[in-house]
């Protein structure tokens, strides 16, 4: 009977491999397989080797298959790969929760996974206010097209608002947006400070947003976000709109009024 590779063994053989080669510096795993509970037997590895700079090309060693998706990466450009003003910012969540099975003597490839995986308090300072404000733009968007009837215009802007309320919410708190696959997961895991944003509640409200009732929950996602975002410093964001706002707010019993600071 002809055995097929698996994934797994596949992954031991790099490892086996990379461990004896002095060029590679560090092996970082990602995707679904660095996070536990994800993976299912279709995962493949995600794999990010980081090399000597100017240790010639290494392309034996990258592919992209069912089994392994490994991306060879010169220290020199790692360093700042999915970082603010990379170009690769998109690439950032991998390395939330990323694990590094091979590292430098003095703990290099640690340090730079650590940085990319979360946000500084000056990068998050910076970042808040800018998506705060993206997100009212397209909720404010969606609520007016709902009140004119155009169903369609309303489902978009709803669905274009959603990745600026995670950015910012998950800003908030000095952390990377998850990739909407591992969303679920990162709230279960992982959860926010609010109970708003709790898995239990969040989910099944941004489940909502994909369906005919978006400009309701998109009202919602508003109204529980407000006094959270004055009480930590965003009121001036918020109140540049104006009267615009009253249309996105609801009647739930939550005040209008920080509530508390940022700890």
């Amino acid at each position: 009977m002809t055995h097929t590779t698996s994934a797994a063994e596949e992954y031991a053989a790099l490892l086996n491999r990379v461990r004896r080669d002095r060029r590679v510096l560090g092996l970082v795993l990602s995707g679904s397989r660095a996070r536990a509970g994800v993976a299912t037997e279709r995962s493949d590895y995600d794999v990010y080797l980081v090399v000597e700079d100017g240790a010639g090309p290494l392309t034996a060693l990258a592919r992209r298959d069912a089994l392994l998706d490994v991306m060879v990466l010169p220290l020199a450009e790692f360093r700042t790969h999915a970082l603010a003003g990379s170009g690769t910012e998109w690439n950032r969540y991998a390395f939330t929760h990323a694990k590094v099975e091979m590292d430098t003597a003095d703990g290099l490839i640690g340090e730079l996974v650590a940085a990319k995986g979360a946000l500084t308090r000056e990068e998050a300072a910076a970042l808040a206010p800018g998506f705060l404000d993206a997100f009212l733009n397209s909720a404010y968007r969606c609520v007016k097209s709902a009140r004119d009837g155009q169903v369609l215009a309303a489902g978009l802007d709803a669905a274009e608002a959603v990745p600026y309320f995670l950015t910012y919410v998950f800003a908030l708190h000095n952390r990377v947006r998850p990739y909407n696959k591992y969303l679920p997961w990162e709230l279960r895991h992982h959860p926010l400070s609010r109970p708003e944003w709790s898995h239990d509640h969040l989910v099944p409200l941004l489940s909502e947003v994909l369906t005919p009732s978006a400009p309701t929950a998109i009202r919602r996602l508003f109204t529980e976000l407000e006094p959270q975002a004055r009480g930590w410093g965003h009121g001036a964001v918020l109140d540049d709109w104006g009267d615009d706002l009253g249309m996105l707010r609801v009647s739930t019993g939550v005040p209008r009024q920080p509530t508390g600071s940022r700890g």
